[in-house]
């Protein structure tokens, strides 16, 4: 099958011509026990492939990237009674194994375990599986490695989807709509009639508008320095759109004298400071996007204890995904939830390198990439 490995960390940009992935030959892994076979129906690109790339997210390398897709059940492994050959799925990327303190506690999207496995490059259930065709180990991307034809996962790093569901809308299941409706509904848990300010418009903060939007009474700032982010906003509920420059004049103009809820999908520092700046007494802000390591937040802290403020961080959401994304599925069918406008177009998986420029540039909001 063909993958795309990831053997050096911190290419110069444009990827179009330093082509920091590699189209490989990697030999078709059997599912061991407690995994599942996974042919790669579609794959998308999400702003975490690009910390690795760039090597702001520190992997072991080599790595066959990629974390965010859906695909059709090919073989299952021994004890893996409850998915079947045909089933389609969509994968996770943090697989929570039921066990640890977090999972013990609802919370499996902060798995130990999975944590661990994903950390190393491992499976959840054993040593990676993925081998090059000269026999060398290649590391899984947070136990998925979706830019690939197949990918062999654990049993709980697939949730079974309705098989009317297509696969551009389902891959997006996954990660974006996990992390940004999942710190809307599950983090923040935005209450009716509360004001929230989204920073940041790609997929995961658009995902993050759209739930903000079904809360009743709920008032849905958005906020990103290119227009045609606003724009889209707009189409999946923001109430109003604005640059970063407009974002104090705007909470004051809709919100009075603070915000509720403010969500930090950009991944600065710098912007989780000026969040916290515009949240009312007792506002929260929610930690969604990825800084780099060095980043740090300097802020007064009698903000927390002197007015109730609170700063959560949010990892995929704090979802339980077997729950939640049949019921972000069912909020799609029924119209609540316009995924679709998310989907900027399907490419082949040849053109991976050039579709990190043009998630890197803005460009795209998420574009897939189909394995045929």
């Amino acid at each position: 099958m063909l993958s795309s490995v990831l053997r050096h960390a911190g290419s110069a940009r444009p990827y179009a011509t330093s082509l920091p992935l590699a189209l490989e030959e990697v030999a078709v892994p059997e599912p061991r026990a407690g995994e599942v076979l996974v042919k790669i129906e579609r794959a998308s690109l999400c702003h975490s492939d690009l910390s690795v790339i760039d090597g702001s997210r520190v992997r072991p390398l080599p790595m066959a990237l990629g974390h965010e897709a859906a695909g059709t059940i090919a073989a299952v492994g021994n004890g893996v009674a409850d998915v079947r050959v045909g089933d389609r799925v969509v994968l996770i990327f943090v697989p929570g194994c039921g066990d640890c303190r977090a999972c013990d506690h609802g919370r499996p999207a902060l798995c130990h375990r999975g944590a661990v496995s994903n950390a190393s490059g491992d499976l959840l259930h054993g040593d990676a599986v993925l081998r090059t065709a000269a026999g060398d180990r290649l590391n899984h991307h947070l136990g998925v490695s979706a830019f690939s034809e197949y990918a062999v996962v654990a049993r709980e790093s697939v949730v079974v989807i309705d098989d009317d569901v297509p696969f551009d809308v389902a891959a997006m299941f996954g990660c974006a709509a996990l992390t940004g409706i999942g710190a809307v509904l599950n983090t923040a848990r935005l209450g009716e009639g509360e004001s929230v300010i989204v920073f940041g418009l790609g997929a995961v903060g658009l995902m993050a508008v759209m739930a903000a939007a079904q809360v009743a009474g709920a008032t849905v700032i958005a906020i990103d320095p290119l227009p045609e982010k606003r724009a889209l906003a707009l189409r999946c509920g923001a109430h109003v759109a604005g640059t970063p420059d407009q974002a104090a004049a705007l909470v004051a103009e809709h919100a009075g004298d603070g915000i509720d809820v403010a969500i930090e999908a950009v991944g600065s520092s710098r912007v989780m400071e000026a969040c916290l700046g515009l949240l009312t007494r007792g506002g929260a802000l929610v930690s969604v996007g990825l800084p780099h390591p060095d980043q740090t937040i300097t802020v007064q802290a009698l903000q927390f204890a002197g007015v109730g403020k609170r700063l959560l961080g949010s990892y995929m959401g704090d979802s339980v995904p077997a729950r939640d994304i049949p019921l972000y599925l069912r909020m799609w069918q029924d119209g609540t939830l316009p995924v679709e406008l998310l989907h900027t177009d399907t490419r082949p998986l040849v053109e991976i390198n050039e579709g990190l420029d043009a998630l890197a540039e803005g460009r795209v909001v998420r574009r897939l990439f189909s394995m045929g």
